[in-house]
């Protein structure tokens, strides 16, 4: 049966390309909103680092209603480090909206979620975003998105689809159009092709109940709420289910509380037909994969398979001599507790306490994914201290190493590109694609994920800040030997002190600094970095001595460049395997493992001898 008054649809883009604000303006053409509502702009990025970044980090669920049809939208992440999410809800979808920039045309990540979909075997809509972007070239983008859907495999159907279903959009001034040269200054036309040409679900209502968990949220007073699309039959508040692990465990339970998705909240209701998508309350340890079904006619559904993690952290209760200062939870008791709790609504992460019990590794796809989690901790007054990211290692049949092997993409003015190959070339990168253009070059790269530490800021620094860089995983490939680290040593506090200007003074000819005056530093915290190889031991609270002829203030100002500072990211992709980097609700400070600068000298001897 063809349920016609409904629609599932999923929006799919790279990142920055517009899709949140896309749904905003979708949400405001169907009056989700009051007249005089005040509605913050992107209103689906509800959290805070999402709103920061700049970026969508979990898939949302809302509708809306057009012309008596209700429009499921799902908005998902377009960076491959949330690639969990996108996998998962486009199991929710029957259609997707690809959403491209008009003047950038497709880039890694829409490869990576188009891929997705086309594998899904989802029709898929294309939308050509800021049309009125300068330098824009919206058939050139519609061209190049018809040629990646036949690169990726797109059947000749999904193809025609694409090619017959094209709207030219400038989400942030709402307006869509069939050509990019009307005047029509509404979102009109998108809705209307959804509803004219988007399929709607191919269902059996009288058929036994079937339902997958795809997502899971979490309340304070219910628990686990679990969120997932009804194949067939229909599901009531207070029906006994069946629910299916992925493991082929099986209980039955009681649904104690139902909800559809209406606009941005979601409504109790006492049934939910097939085809749409329901919260479902009242299912104990419900988790990602689940099957709801009819206990005395149980339908099988394939497990939910997300790819694996790629990278690992260690999480530390903090040794600093700081600790404390800034935060409020510090123990590593509420450290693990912390990270449990997260291992419970976050199946797109592992996380596993160590054998020695000194710490909790965390194994994510990839920094971005892992800061996120260390930036909402630190939010909610955590101080802690996380080790070098580091590669998942795989072996083949053979027994043969496999590492994770990155597309990496650049875009820089034509005249640095050849610094750029360079700096790829020694992190052991390969070129796989060149395009010269009339002002930029594209290049495309394959790299072990190793290489990709730190090589953002490298790029920026050769191309002058001009530079555009993207990368996603693509696959597990051989182990590539060992690559290069950081060539430059540290400058090292050998005591603890606040920073005075005039030891900064003559420590910035050795390097670049991290602090500036009047900064808390300790013992073994990194206060810059040299320009040659080799750790330095510094006094960053170094004053002049002051004869009888002289005076403070006859001496001319120290003038001190500003300090090199760290992003989250940055900082985990900067630091060397004996090193850490210690994370406060208010700081972010690069230390060594080993404080004391003795024992720091002995373990490195015992390392040398255990290396012979």
């Amino acid at each position: 049966m063809r349920v016609d008054n409904l629609r599932n649809i999923a929006i799919i883009a790279h990142v920055d390309h517009g899709k949140t604000t896309l749904v905003d303006k979708l949400l405001r053409a169907t009056d989700a909103f009051r007249a005089n509502q005040q509605v913050e702009e992107r209103v689906l990025d509800s959290n805070d680092q999402e709103r920061e970044r700049g970026i969508t980090i979990l898939a949302k669920n809302c509708s809306i209603e057009y012309k008596g049809v209700k429009i499921n939208v799902i908005d998902t992440p377009g960076h491959a480090d949330f690639g969990g999410e996108v996998e998962r809800v486009l199991k929710m979808a029957d259609g997707a909206l690809l959403l491209v920039d008009a003047f950038e045309g497709p880039m890694p990540q829409t490869r990576f979620v188009l891929s997705h979909a086309i594998a899904t075997g989802l029709r898929v809509m294309i939308v050509i975003n800021k049309i009125d972007r300068p330098g824009a070239d919206p058939e050139r983008a519609y061209n190049d998105c018809l040629d990646l859907m036949a690169d990726l495999g797109a059947n000749d159907e999904q193809l025609e689809f694409a090619m017959e279903h094209v709207v030219y959009a400038s989400a942030v001034n709402g307006y869509a159009r069939y050509q990019p040269d009307d005047d029509n200054q509404d979102m009109y036309p998108l809705l209307d092709m959804i509803l004219a040409d988007m399929p709607a679900p191919e269902v059996d209502d009288a058929a036994p109940l079937a339902m997958q968990c795809v997502t899971i949220d979490h309340s304070s007073y219910v628990g686990r709420i679990g969120i997932g699309r009804i194949y067939s039959g229909t599901l009531h508040s207070g029906d006994k289910i069946l629910v299916v692990k992925n493991d082929g465990s099986s209980s039955v339970q009681t649904v104690k509380q139902l909800f559809t998705f209406d606009y941005l909240g979601r409504t109790e209701c006492q049934e939910v037909q097939a085809g749409d998508i329901a919260a479902v309350v009242g299912i104990d340890h419900t988790d990602i994969g689940d099957v709801y079904t009819d206990p005395d006619n149980p339908v099988h559904l394939d497990p939910i398979e997300i790819d694996p993690p790629t990278l690992s952290v260690v999480f530390e209760a903090s040794t600093s001599p700081l600790v404390g200062r800034d935060g409020d939870i510090v123990g590593a008791r509420q450290l693990k507790e912390r990270l449990a709790q997260e291992a419970e609504n976050n199946v797109t992460m592992k996380i596993e306490e160590l054998e020695d019990k000194s710490g909790v590794e965390v194994s994510g796809r990839g920094i971005l994914h892992l800061s996120v989690l260390m930036e909402t901790m630190r939010r909610e007054g955590y101080e802690f201290q996380v080790g070098r990211p580091r590669v998942l290692i795989k072996k083949d049949e053979n027994g043969n190493r496999m590492e994770p092997v990155e597309q990496a993409v650049v875009e820089c003015p034509d005249e640095y590109s050849g610094k750029v190959i360079e700096i790829f070339g020694n992190a052991g990168g390969t070129m796989t694609n060149m395009h010269a253009g009339n002002t930029v070059t594209h290049i495309e790269f394959k790299i072990p994920t190793r290489g990709i530490m730190g090589l953002k800021n490298r790029i920026l620094n050769v191309t002058h800040g001009e530079g555009v860089f993207y990368h996603t995983f693509l696959e597990y490939g051989p182990y590539a030997g060992e690559l290069g680290q950081r060539n430059n040593g540290a400058m090292i506090s050998m005591t603890t002190e606040k920073a005075v200007a005039y030891a900064l003074g003559t420590l910035q000819e050795r390097g670049q600094l991290f602090v500036e005056p009047g900064t808390e530093c300790y013992e073994g915290m990194l206060v810059g970095e040299r320009n040659k190889p080799g750790d330095m031991v510094v006094n960053i609270a170094r004053t002049k001595n002051l004869g009888n002829q002289r005076s403070s203030t006859a001496d001319i100002a120290v003038q001190l460049t500003p300090p090199r500072t760290f992003t989250l990211e940055e900082a985990l992709e900067y630091i060397a395997d004996d090193e850490l980097v210690e994370i406060t609700p208010k700081n972010i400070r690069l230390r060594k493992r080993i404080l004391d600068a003795t024992a720091r000298k002995k373990a490195a001897v015992r390392a040398g001898q255990v290396n012979k």
